[in-house]
């Protein structure tokens, strides 16, 4: 069975899809079979891996509305796959608040996947609204970027209360995993200070070094790449390279 992780934090900018990119990456260039589940419906991650969500057929919105099986969806983009989102899934969202169960319907629809990959990466919406919901009911760990600033830290805060609440009411066996620090600014003694805090202040661990601010994190979803691939000897690419190493020890 493939192991399950969402990468989750209600505050938008944080690196979220690009963290789950550059994770799903660095695994698959250690061997992993990996999929990516884009559960926003902005699709930033459809976009970031090169597919146009406009000329998509169907998509993860159709999964959850019953209309396809997971396996009818998924697309290849060089070693990944993905189970990409258009702007129908904001629709999604309405739907499955009518539904019997909506907590689990990612959950259910993953199932019958999920042993065909060895890590499976939910890219949550930035909202703690009911894709969120789904998005870790149907983990069994979270990873959680944040940006060293403080607003950061709030988010962090709102985020593992309602992890808090999915472990009491959908998912009790769900683990906060680690945070993973973005967009890192070493200049700043406000960064250092609010990194240095992290560990103490939420009794999470923080996964590797932080990410450094670059522009080739910019740069890199216009190409349809990740970090790995277009800036493959960056220090961000390092970066992640070692936090999937990590990951990946743990799951072999």
């Amino acid at each position: 069975m493939g192991r399950v992780v969402a990468v989750a934090n209600q505050k938008g900018g944080v690196a979220k899809t690009t963290t789950t990119h550059s994770l799903g990456a660095g695994l698959a260039e250690l061997g992993e079979r990996v999929l990516l589940v884009d559960l926003d419906p902005q699709a930033c991650l459809t976009f970031s891996l090169g597919i146009d969500a406009d000329g998509l057929d169907r998509s993860l919105h159709d999964v959850l509305a019953g209309r396809a099986e997971a396996a009818e969806v998924v697309v290849k983009s060089g070693d990944l796959a993905l189970l990409p989102a258009t702007i129908d899934l904001a629709g999604a969202e309405v739907h499955l608040m009518s539904r019997t169960g909506r907590e689990h319907v990612l959950a259910r629809a993953l199932k019958p996947v999920v042993g065909e990959y060895d890590t499976v990466l939910i890219d949550c919406p930035p909202s703690l609204g009911v894709l969120t919901i789904n998005g870790l009911t149907a983990a069994a760990e979270v990873v959680v970027p944040m940006q060293c600033e403080t607003l950061g830290h709030r988010g962090v805060g709102q985020l593992l209360e309602t992890i808090g609440d999915v472990r009491s009411f959908t998912n009790p066996d769900l683990t906060v995993r680690g945070l993973v620090a973005t967009m890192f600014d070493s200049r700043t003694r406000h960064s250092r200070e609010l990194l240095a805090d992290l560990e103490e202040r939420y009794g999470v661990p923080v996964l590797g070094d932080p990410i450094p601010k670059s522009v080739r994190f910019a740069e890199a979803p216009g190409r349809g790449r990740s970090i790995l691939t277009h800036a493959p000897r960056s220090a961000g690419a390092e970066a992640y390279r070692a936090i999937a190493r990590l990951l990946h020890e743990e799951n072999t």
